[in-house]
């Protein structure tokens, strides 16, 4: 028997890292023009790929403040007639997470097509042990024009990206969202897109390529609490057309979580007054069925949260809404079966999330 028992690479090519074009290419840096840089807030100003301002209004907490160096949302969008496409990656750390794998943690995904009609194409599978890695997405394709959206890293910090096309391939602005508004959603991990296997494959991600508005991802791994500093922060983004809420399993306790939400709320609608608030109610977790706390604490606030919403509509504000989270990853036969630890969501449970709330935000929003 063969000491190495786990190079299953040697029997399955699939499972191998990804080749790299031998072919001449040209490089391409993402900073420049034509390429665009969507999903992250403070791109077009700061030129880092980072979720929240390097000179915040306020002070960031500590979670923040580690987390949005996570470019988790962003995508780098273009049009080309390149028969291949590679990228070039420089991390700030190596893939480390125990139940992520390093192609959602660290790795880039390939789309093709545009909104509405975007198709995946492949991952960038590499040596995990590396913090720089070089990957073909495709090669050998037919030289026509297509356009092309690259969803970047969930849980790692990117230093540089470059993006290599065939010598002679043409490169070009890709078609524009319906309008300048966003989608700005404000949440967990889980919203953070703690665990999806991919980028792709995070709710928010999901419903960019259905819904097609720019989609600003604000959530915090142990850090989307509802504090004071973090609504001014969101509230500075400009042309918002819906703030999603989805923070309620980060907030602490019932108590914690009763005051920062109104709070959070009054401070936002000051700022934007008629944008569509969407207030999303936690999913269930699989310990819901094995504690009766944490079942009874999650119908108290989301009870809360329905009364809140209640209460501000009848008060005047017509551009808030409720969203029941907790059917978001299906009915109580098998939405148990949709996370890696009870709690964060696998591809399967980011699917139906995306999928329940695609129809409601296209019916607010389009």
């Amino acid at each position: 028997m063969s000491q190495n028992t786990n190079d299953i690479t040697k029997y399955d090519a699939g499972m191998r890292v990804n080749e790299k074009v031998e072919d001449k290419i040209t490089w391409y840096s993402p900073l420049e023009e034509p390429f665009q840089v969507a999903g992250l807030a403070w791109f077009a100003e700061e030129k880092k790929y980072r979720r929240m301002p390097v000179m915040p209004l306020g002070e960031l907490p500590d979670a923040v403040e580690y987390s949005a160096d996570h470019p988790a949302g962003g995508q780098i969008r273009f049009r080309s007639d390149s028969g291949s496409l590679s990228v070039k990656v420089k991390l700030t750390n190596r893939a480390d997470m125990v139940h992520m794998p390093a192609t959602g943690q660290c790795g880039i995904d390939c789309y093709v097509g545009d909104i509405g009609e975007m198709k995946y194409v492949e991952t960038t599978k590499y040596n995990f042990s590396l913090t720089e890695y070089e990957c073909a997405l495709y090669q050998k394709w037919p030289d026509t024009m297509r356009t092309i959206t690259l969803y970047l890293p969930l849980y790692q910090g990117v230093e540089e990206i470059w993006i290599g096309v065939d010598e002679r391939a043409s490169v070009s602005v890709p078609s524009d969202f319906v309008s300048n508004e966003k989608v700005v959603v404000y949440g967990t991990g889980i919203t953070q897109g703690g665990f999806a296997s991919r980028p792709g494959m995070s709710y928010t991600n999901i419903l960019s390529r259905n819904i097609p508005l720019e989609f600003i991802n604000l959530g915090f791994a142990d850090g989307g609490k509802g504090e004071p500093e973090m609504v001014q922060i969101i509230s500075s983004i400009q042309n918002q057309a819906c703030l999603l809420l989805d923070y309620e399993a980060n907030g602490v306790s019932r108590e914690k979580f009763r005051t920062t939400l109104p709070g959070f709320i009054k401070i936002y609608r000051s700022m934007h007054p008629t944008s569509t608030i969407l207030l999303v109610s936690r999913i269930s977790f699989a310990q819901d069925e094995h504690d009766s706390a944490l079942l009874t604490e999650r119908k108290e606030l989301k009870s809360f949260q329905q009364r809140l919403v209640h209460r501000l509509r009848d008060e005047g504000d017509q551009h808030i809404f409720f969203f029941d989270g907790s059917t978001l990853l299906g009915g109580d036969g098998d939405y148990f079966e949709c996370t890696v630890d009870g709690m964060h969501p696998t591809d399967l449970g980011f699917m139906r999330m995306a999928k329940g709330l695609e129809q409601t935000l296209k019916t607010l929003l389009l």
